[in-house]
């Protein structure tokens, strides 16, 4: 990617994973890293156990809070009732992350199973 005066950065690409098996508990699908802003491309929830209940949300850093002017939680899924064998995919759409930010998940449920799986492009943020 090229931003302006011709400086070029570097990203890099990776899908993370979670496995949200505990009735209630959030789990934190990814955090973007302090060197960098990510943009999240694919976002993949699958039910494999009953019925479940499941709540994700993007969690503004305090720093993206007061840069950015925004709240410091955002439901992506909110309540999403998912019997087994449901999935949910975003794709198509892109997040962009800022330095401290996450993204968690929570499976409400007698005895819930469900994946989560998250691509995103990290691009290294050049100091100065």
């Amino acid at each position: 990617m090229t931003v302006g005066r011709n400086v070029t950065t570097n990203s890099r690409m990776l899908t993370v994973n979670v496995t949200c098996d505990t009735d209630g508990q959030v789990e934190t699908l990814y955090t973007c890293p302090s060197n960098c802003r990510s943009h999240v491309s694919m976002l993949h929830i699958v039910n494999f156990n009953g019925t479940v209940t499941i709540d994700i949300t993007l969690n503004r850093a305090a720093a993206t809070q007061t840069k950015l002017g925004v709240d410091p939680t955002a439901h992506i899924l909110g309540s999403k009732n998912m019997s087994l064998g449901d999935f949910v995919q975003f794709i198509g759409a892109e997040m962009v992350m800022e330095p401290g930010d996450t993204v968690k998940i929570t499976a409400t449920g007698s005895s819930p199973s469900v994946d989560a799986m998250l691509t995103a492009e990290e691009f290294f943020i050049i100091p100065g």
